[in-house]
């Protein structure tokens, strides 16, 4: 498997992104990760998606650091400050799950409460699903766990057609899109910043094509299981959607409805928020995190 590696001037002066970088090996790719707070502190996993990477969570990891907890969050492989595959047949479902199952194990994480969000929900979901006696509890805001059976929306559906066909692809802009922030033209260049060529965006090129939206999709017989997992989950079980994201609007309901571990519990709407709801209301997410953690909700 070829693999790129961004050099490390692009991530120089990143606005609000001054973390020690820690570095993993994972089947033979470098695999980068924050790790912020104290060692025994409670483990805080935070999965971002696509086609972010782990800035997405700069204004979230201070504040959970300073609540007394170890925070997490890697790059997923193709993103970020980790390798790049080359290839777009070098990245499928199961692939990421087994990495950042892997990443898990290789760090020993447990106890772990995840925040996961679009891919991150994908990946984190499953692996939580399949290794539930490392997690703790489950926050989930603005992802999901398809299985093909279900119709996606036509929002998604333009997403996946343009990321397929577009020779344009501007990473920054894309994340803009998916905000109610303007962000300036510092965030949009950090970004960019793991992806200097069309060559570095192969990862997000295939994300939105990995997406199970047909019933025997490979990834669905593993996703129903998962499900069927959750039906019976009695750990904490949390949904922070925003109410304005048009690809994962509702995708809060079932969740509700079908954890045991989520019932009756305080969910959260978090208002004036898009698809990046770390970007729109970071400081926000992050307290309610501190308060799922710590019980109080």
């Amino acid at each position: 498997m070829e693999t790129l590696r961004t050099p490390d001037s692009r991530f120089e002066n990143l606005p609000d992104y001054a973390f020690r970088p820690s570095y993993v090996d994972i089947d033979g790719i470098r695999m980068h990760y924050v790790d912020e707070g104290t060692r025994d502190g409670d483990v805080v996993l935070l999965l971002h998606g696509e086609p972010s990477w782990s800035y997405l969570y700069r204004s979230m990891i201070p504040p959970l650091k300073l609540a007394g907890l170890r925070v997490i969050a890697p790059d997923l492989i193709g993103f970020g400050k980790s390798d790049k595959p080359t290839r777009k047949s070098d990245y499928s479902y199961i692939a990421h799950v087994n990495w950042m199952t892997q990443f898990i194990e290789t760090l020993d994480l447990r106890g772990i409460t995840l925040f996961c969000q679009d891919w991150g929900s994908l990946i984190g979901l499953r692996v939580a699903a399949e290794n539930e006696q490392r997690f703790a509890r489950i926050a989930v805001g603005n992802g999901g766990l398809p299985t093909g059976d279900q119709e996606m929306p036509k929002a998604f559906r333009m997403w996946r057609a343009f990321a397929r066909f577009s020779p344009w692809f501007p990473i920054g802009k894309i994340i803009q899109s998916g905000t109610i922030t303007d962000l300036s033209n510092d965030v949009i260049a950090a970004y960019d910043a793991p992806f200097p060529s069309s060559k570095h965006k192969a990862g997000a090129r295939a994300f939105p094509m990995l997406v199970p939206t047909t019933p025997n999709d490979p990834a669905s017989e593993a996703n129903r299981a998962a499900w069927k997992k959750f039906s019976e989950w009695q750990k904490p079980f949390l949904t922070t959607f925003s109410n304005r994201d048009p690809i994962t609007r509702g995708g809060e309901l079932p969740w509700q409805e079908s954890v045991p571990g989520a019932r009756n519990r305080e969910h959260v709407k978090i208002k004036n928020a898009g698809h990046f709801l770390q970007e729109d209301k970071g400081p926000e997410l992050a307290d309610i995190l501190i308060a799922f953690v710590k019980g109080d909700r």
